[in-house]
C-alpha cells in the first residue's frame, strides 16, 4: 500500500504541485453540446459531435499565458469518456467524432513542455454497475490503468470529483490512490471536498477553505493536496490536517471559471457572460502562490473545439500583469 507519509513539510510530489503554481482547467465533453453544466448520463452519444478538436491551441494558449500545466476532463458526472476505451459504449469511440481528446491534449503538453493533469469523476450517472460498489471500484480502476498506464505519458495530477454521492468508504479511495501512485509515482492526487467530516448543512461553512484551521479532519484519505472549488484559502492558509490520529501536510489548489465564476462548460450564451476581471485573477494568483498553493483557471472550448478569443485575451492580460507571458 502506497500512502502519504505523516509530516509537516511537503514531499517531492507536493512540492512539484506547489512549484507548478498556475494552470488551465479544460471542461469539455457531452455537456458542451447540450447546453448544460451537469447531465444525468442519458444524453445521446451522437449529440457529442465536435467539428474539430484543436487541443494544440488549448495547450498553446495555456503556455503563452504563463501556465505550467493543464487539467483536462476525462469523465464528468454524466459518465461520458473522452478517451479511447472499450469499457463502455458511452464514450468518444461510439460518437460521430472518435478523436481521443486525452491523447491530443497529452501530445500538445509534450510539444509545449507543460504538465498534464486529469480530472475524473467518481460519480457516474450512466454506468450500470455504479450501485455495486465493489464492481464499480474495479470499473474505475480499469479507467485509471488506461489513463495513467503510459499511453498519455507523464500525469502530474489526478483531480477526483463527485465523492459526495456515496459515503466515503464506498469509493475505496485508498485503493484508487495506491493504484494511481503505482502507475505514476509523482502524480499529485486529491478528492474534491477534502477537509471536514461528517458533513451537514450546519458544518459546511465551517469546512470551507477560508475557514480551515490546523488539525481539521481529512474526509476520505490522506491524499496529496486539498480541493474545494470554487473557494479560496486565506493568506495564512494552514497546511496540517489529521487522519486517524496522524498529521499530514496538504497544499491547496483553487479554481476560477473565467466566465462569471460559474461557466464550467461552453453553452450558446457563453460569450454573453461576463469575463472575470483580470485584477481578480491576479490577486488570487498572488494569494494562492504566495501561500504555497496553486491556482487553475477554467477555459471551456466550444462545439468547434476552439476556445473563445476573449477568454485568451483576458488570460494574456493577467499574464502581462504578472510578468509571466511567454511566446510559443
Amino acid at each position: 500500500m502506497i500512502t502519504l507519509l505523516p509530516g509537516n513539510k511537503p514531499n517531492v510530489c507536493q512540492q512539484n504541485l506547489i512549484d507548478r503554481k498556475y494552470g488551465m482547467f479544460i471542461h469539455f465533453g457531452i455537456n458542451t453540446f447540450n447546453n448544460t453544466e451537469w447531465s444525468d448520463g442519458k444524453l445521446a452519444v451522437n449529440s457529442y459531435n465536435p467539428t474539430a478538436i484543436n487541443a494544440d491551441s488549448w495547450v498553446k494558449n495555456a503556455y503563452e499565458a504563463g501556465m505550467n500545466y493543464v487539467i483536462i476532463i476525462t469523465k464528468h458526472h454524466d459518465g461520458f469518456c473522452l478517451w479511447d476505451t472499450q469499457s463502455t459504449d458511452y464514450c468518444v469511440n461510439c460518437s460521430p467524432n472518435k478523436t481521443d481528446v486525452i491523447y491530443e491534449v497529452a501530445k500538445a503538453c509534450k510539444k509545449y513542455n507543460i504538465k498534464l493533469g486529469l480530472y475524473y469523476s467518481l460519480w457516474d450517472r450512466h454506468e450500470k454497475c455504479y450501485k455495486d460498489d465493489e464492481k464499480y471500484v474495479e470499473y474505475m480502476s480499469g479507467h485509471l490503468k488506461e489513463l495513467m498506464g503510459g499511453k498519455y505519458g507523464e500525469i502530474a495530477e489526478l483531480w477526483l470529483d463527485g465523492g459526495w454521492d456515496k459515503r466515503a468508504k464506498k469509493w475505496n479511495i485508498p485503493k484508487l490512490y495506491d493504484l494511481a501512485h503505482s502507475l505514476q509515482p509523482q502524480c499529485a492526487t486529491a478528492v474534491n471536498l477534502t477537509i471536514g467530516y461528517p458533513w451537514s448543512k450546519k458544518t459546511m461553512k465551517k469546512f470551507q477553505p477560508q475557514n480551515y484551521k490546523e488539525g481539521m479532519p481529512i474526509r476520505y484519505f490522506p491524499s496529496d493536496f486539498r480541493l474545494w472549488d470554487p473557494h479560496f484559502t486565506r493568506e495564512d492558509d494552514p497546511k496540517l490536517y489529521t487522519y486517524k490520529g496522524n498529521t499530514y501536510y496538504l497544499p491547496f489548489e483553487a479554481t476560477i471559471c473565467i466566465r462569471n465564476m460559474s461557466n464550467w462548460f461552453w453553452d450558446p450564451e457563453y460569450s454573453n457572460d461576463k469575463l472575470v476581471d483580470a485584477d481578480f485573477i491576479v490577486d488570487k494568483y498572488k494569494l494562492l502562490v504566495g501561500a504555497s498553493n496553486s491556482l487553475v483557471v477554467n477555459v471551456a472550448p466550444d462545439i468547434h473545439g476552439e476556445q473563445d478569443p476573449e477568454d485568451i485575451e483576458r488570460l494574456m492580460q493577467v499574464a502581462n500583469k504578472l510578468g509571466i507571458a511567454r511566446k510559443a
